[in-house]
């Protein structure tokens, strides 16, 4: 299944972060593009999603040098419109792949397309592989363990019912019992034509 597949690429890509576990660290995408693009996108999208992640606790630092943060807001800000990128790269490949499908007169819509249900479970991959530390940290409490441990279960059963509901939309796509048609983000707040601030200062 495509999502057994992504779920595996995604704990691939977060152990090999984690081998130098720095946000500075230079980036590798052993797909080709050329050769295997899914694979290739999926791959990047949970690089930027694992990178983003540390950023994020970097920023929470209490002591963080006020310059060092504003830096990393700007770090931060860049990996969003990345990630955003990406989604919608992984969507026109979808979009394409099911060109040629009849779609059924009573077709459905979805209330998200099929990438934005591969950004959560990139995410979710990241969930489950940080509470799963929590969870065998040695030097934190048996208390502390116990209630991760309760949060693991919660996230890896919470994977399971993603990776159906993607499955399920994949398949009805395919089948033309829903179709896709994808927005783009649009977003305006890096925009200097759209966001009134940035436009002020041209």
């Amino acid at each position: 299944m495509f999502t057994q597949s992504a779920n595996q690429l995604f704990q691939e890509v977060i152990k090999k972060y984690h081998v130098l576990d720095s946000v500075d660290q230079p980036f590798e995408n052993p797909y080709d593009a050329g050769q295997d693009l899914l694979n290739h996108l999926l791959y990047r999208k949970c690089w930027i999603d694992t990178v983003q992640w540390h950023y994020e606790d970097i920023i929470r630092d209490p002591n963080i040098d006020p310059v060092a943060a504003l830096t990393l807001k700007r770090q931060i800000d860049a990996s969003n419109q990345d990630r955003t990128d990406t989604v919608e790269y992984i969507d026109s490949y979808f979009l394409e792949k099911y060109d040629d499908v009849t779609v059924d007169a009573n077709a459905r819509i979805n209330t998200e397309s099929p990438a934005w249900g591969i950004d959560r479970l990139s995410i979710l991959a990241l969930k489950i592989y940080h509470m799963n530390e929590e969870a065998t940290r040695t030097d934190a409490s048996q208390e502390h363990r116990d209630a991760c441990q309760k949060k693991l279960d919660v996230l890896l059963e919470q994977r399971v019912d993603l990776s159906t509901a993607i499955e399920q939309l994949l398949d009805d796509i395919a089948h033309g019992r829903k179709y896709m048609k994808v927005y783009k983000q649009m977003k305006m707040y890096n925009d200097d034509e759209l966001n009134p601030v940035l436009r002020q200062q041209k």
